[in-house]
């Protein structure tokens, strides 16, 4: 009997470590997750040259367009540059040429020069000195007082005066023509003072190289 409630007992402990052995055991613990970088995409070269390719074609128009308005912009300096200058020598040449032209007057039965006309004829001098191809010719006239034949002396001496003052000045004798008209040429055909001291003149013409002056 005793061998019996033993042999349960032992029975019953086995079957009791049985079931302990049998038991699950717990899952292990999750490993911790490590952190990775994100993903690098790779490096496209081709896009990257072709990038370069378009920059440096945007940069060469760039360069060709800064280029082509710096010529346009020198063209259009040039051109009005050039045009400044003729219209200027238009101006000088008008000048000079009105210089040259102008008459000069004086006193009744008088062939000597006034300061007023020393100072017409000391225009024309440097003109006429730098400009060596340029020749004139002098017209002396008067009034009409006086007879025909003395009137054309006087115009000679007046004309004679006038050019005496040049070519004492270094203008060329050769250059220059004299001619008198003496009463036969008034540019006032009244009989007053006014008209006659308008009459009382040197007339100057430009026989040669009027398209041609220099500018002192």
């Amino acid at each position: 009997m005793i061998q019996q409630r033993c042999a349960t007992t032992v029975a019953f402990c086995l079957a009791v470590l049985t079931a302990g052995a049998c038991k699950k055991a717990p899952p292990p613990p999750p490993a911790p997750v490590k952190a990775t970088a994100p993903a690098v995409a790779p490096v496209n070269q081709d896009s990257i040259r072709i990038e370069r390719q378009k920059q440096v074609a945007s940069d060469s128009v760039a360069r060709a367009e800064s280029m082509r308005r710096a010529a346009d912009q020198h063209r259009a300096d040039s051109i009005a540059a050039a045009t400044v200058a003729a219209l200027a020598a238009v101006r000088d040449a008008e000048s000079m040429r009105a210089a040259l032209l102008a008459q000069v007057s004086f006193d009744f039965d008088r062939a000597d020069l006034r300061e007023d006309t020393k100072a017409l004829l000391d225009a024309k001098i440097p003109i006429l000195n730098a400009n060596a191809t340029v020749t004139i010719r002098i017209a002396g006239h008067t009034d009409d007082r006086g007879s025909g034949e003395y009137n054309l002396q006087l115009g000679q001496r007046r004309a004679a005066a006038a050019r005496d003052y040049l070519t004492a000045r270094g203008v060329n004798t050769a250059r220059v023509d004299l001619v008198s008209y003496g009463e036969e040429r008034p540019t006032c055909p009244d009989k007053t003072d006014a008209c006659w001291s308008q009459n009382r003149r040197a007339e100057f013409e430009i026989t040669a190289g009027a398209n041609m002056l220099r500018k002192p």
